[in-house]
This record gives structure tokens, sequence and C-alpha cells, in this order.
């Protein structure tokens, strides 16, 4: 497995248990929370005793420093890309994770303030309670560096209104608070400098009756109203463009709308989309529109298949461009490969959507009472990994 370079005794999540409450800090402040193996393995083990734990009912979820988390560890995976699988464990255990955030039965909370990214905001978009900021962004910018919309994104961003997830997930629009709680992303909106009296009014409430922690957020929580110039008082125009069957179509006609007089917001959008890896576009705009009509179960593990895929370099070497580019050599001139979107072969980009067999999929339970089974330990890759040593 990759391995991040991580302290011994660097404490990268924080869980603390205070009568009735647990609270999880996401701290590795300097590397803007992202997450790693050491961060997924510590998140599950805290969420699992604490579903199981009677005594606790609430979860309150936040993060040191500027960062709530800026997703995965890119350079964990750059550096994970030989030998092959290094990075499977983690990426299993990711997946697996957000079904139960998903599904999570006690109450939970995020406080999110700041860039909220990638599969960094898996752990804000689905709790019970989001709070976010003036200064939380989120974006899931993966198309752009080869990769696809992951940790239940597939799934999430394809029920936003009309298609405002394809365009998200193909651009990496960044939307900011007021907009996460418009467009359902995020329940509520608190002025970052409430932010520590809510925390402390959650700790005083001592409780995980949902009533009782909404009424407490919504006393420091204002009603929100969208700039005029954000991206959402243009769902008509990105409903036209991103209802496209190809993104080759889709820029074309976001193309003929940037030519029309006040639509200058669409140039850095275009930009975006046309620096972006090929292949990851297509891949991205794929898995959103299936997305539309699976459940998150299918979701997350046809997820799996397309980052196992990806990483194993099945039809491209993108993904470690893509992060060469952005985060290693950081000369933001990534070498696609195949270099334009006709270029990308249709039947190439069948094989990543493919099934794997039954023992090799993502294993979430079905079975309600067995609802934390299907760990990586006990599967499949677990036993040939051991079985190897």
């Amino acid at each position: 497995m990759a391995q991040e370079v991580v302290k011994p005794d660097e404490q990268v999540v924080l869980g603390e248990e205070i009568e009735n409450i647990r609270v999880i800090t996401l701290n590795r402040p300097r590397q803007l929370n992202v997450i790693s193996s050491k961060v997924v393995s510590l998140l599950a083990k805290y969420l699992e005793k604490w579903e199981k734990d009677d005594k606790a009912e609430l979860v309150i979820i936040k993060a040191i420093g500027r960062a709530f988390s800026a997703g995965g560890d890119l350079k964990m995976f750059y550096d994970g890309r030989e030998p092959r699988d290094s990075c499977l464990e983690v990426v299993y255990r990711m997946y697996w994770l957000c079904y139960h955030i998903h599904t999570y039965k006690k109450t939970q909370v995020a406080l999110v303030h700041g860039i909220s990214m990638g599969g960094g905001a898996s752990l804000m978009v689905p709790m019970k309670f989001s709070v976010v900021t003036e200064k939380t962004v989120f974006a899931t910018p993966e198309a752009t560096i080869g990769f696809h919309t992951d940790c239940g994104f597939s799934y999430m961003l394809s029920h936003l209104p009309g298609h405002l997830g394809e365009f998200i997930a193909l651009t990496g629009a960044r939307l900011n608070g007021k907009e996460l709680v418009t467009v359902g992303l995020a329940t509520h909106y608190v002025p970052s400098e409430k932010m520590p009296e809510l925390e402390k009014r959650l700790m005083c409430l001592n409780s995980g009756d949902r009533n009782a922690v909404k009424s407490a957020i919504e006393e420091f929580s204002l009603d929100v109203k969208v700039d005029e110039e954000s991206v959402l008082n243009k769902q008509s125009t990105i409903n036209e463009c991103f209802s496209k069957d190809s993104v080759e179509e889709i820029i074309k006609s976001f193309e003929t709308e940037a030519s029309k007089e006040g639509n200058a917001w669409i140039g850095p959008m275009l930009k975006s989309l046309k620096r972006s890896s090929p292949t990851g576009l297509k891949i991205t705009l794929r898995s959103i529109r299936e997305g539309r009509n699976q459940t998150l179960t299918e979701s997350l593990k046809k997820e799996f298949r397309l980052t196992m895929n990806i990483l194993r370099t099945t039809i491209s070497n993108d993904v470690y461009e893509g992060i060469r580019a952005l985060t290693i050599d950081k000369d933001n001139a990534p070498k696609w490969d195949p270099p334009t979107l006709d270029k990308v072969n249709g039947e190439k980009v069948d094989i990543v959507f493919q099934p794997f067999k039954d023992e090799l999929e993502l294993q979430i339970p079905e079975k309600e009472e067995c609802r934390w089974d299907g760990k990586y330990e006990h599967s499949a890759y677990a036993q040939v990994t051991e079985e190897a040593k």
C-alpha cells in the first residue's frame, strides 16, 4: 500500500469523546487536510465505534487551518504509481467509508470553514447538517487532472437541478457558501466569526436530537441570497450547453453562448474545459450521466472501478501526468495522451466502466444488521496481498 509521508507521532485526525458529543478534527493544516490512508483509517475507526456507542449522540467534524479538506493526497497517489495497485487499499477503504458516512445512524454536523474540494467534500455534503461560511470554497476539479468525479459525487452532483452537475464536474467551477446552501450541497450558512459560538452551543446541547440540533444551528445561521453574478443565475445557459450528448458538443455550445453579450463569465470556464484531460472529461461526463439513474451503492461501485482502472493506466496515463504538472513539477503544462477529445476512443472508455468479478467489486453490505461488513481486510484483495507475503 502506498504510504504518505507522516511523522510517526503526528496526529492527523483527532477524536474526542465529551459526554454525548463526539468530535473529529482533521489535523493536517499544512497539507490542507488532504485525505491520506491514515486519515481514512482513523475516520472509519471513530465512526464505526461511535455509531455502535449508545452514549454517542452527536458527531461533529471540523478542521484546523484554512482548509476543511482539499481532497485526496495527490502526492501519495503519484508516489504509489509503482508497483501496481499500491493505492488500492486506501481507495477501497475511502469509498467503503463514503457509503457509511451517507447512511450514518447518528446525527452529524460538519463545520466547514475554508477549502472543501473533491473527496474532502464527501465529509461535508452527506452530513445531516453541513454548516458553511463566507470563506467556504467547494469544487470537484478531478477531470482537470485526468481523474473523475468520485467519493459519491457522481451520484450527488447528478441529482442537482438541471445539468448543473455536469457543469460543476466538467469545469471544476467553484461554489461559495451561499451557493452551496442554495443548491442543497450544504444545509446552513453561518458567518465565520460565529462558528466558535456555534460549536460551543452544540457542545452545551449535549444531544443528538435532530430538531434540537437544527434549532441550535439556526440561532446563528443566516438566510442566503446568491450574488447577481453567481453561476446559479446562469442555469438556463448551463442547461442548454451541458445537456448535450458529448463533451465536444458541450464545448461547441458553450463557445456559441460565450459570444453573446453578457456571457463573459463563460470564458474562464471554457479555458478550464479545454485545458483538461480529454480522457478525464469523457469518463467524468459518462459517470455523472450514469449516476442520475444509479443508487448510491451502484455509483460508489462504479467509481471504484473507474479509479482502479485510471490508476492502473488501463487506457491512459493522464492522471499521473496531471498530478505531475499540478503538484510535482508545478509547470501546469500537462501533455495529455491522447491530446484531443476526437482522439479518445469510445470503446476504450467503455473498458474502464466494465464490472469486475463479483469478489473484486467494492463490497458494500446489503443487510442493515451487517452494515459494517465488507471491510478491506476481509476482501479478496487483502487475501491476495496476504498470500503474496
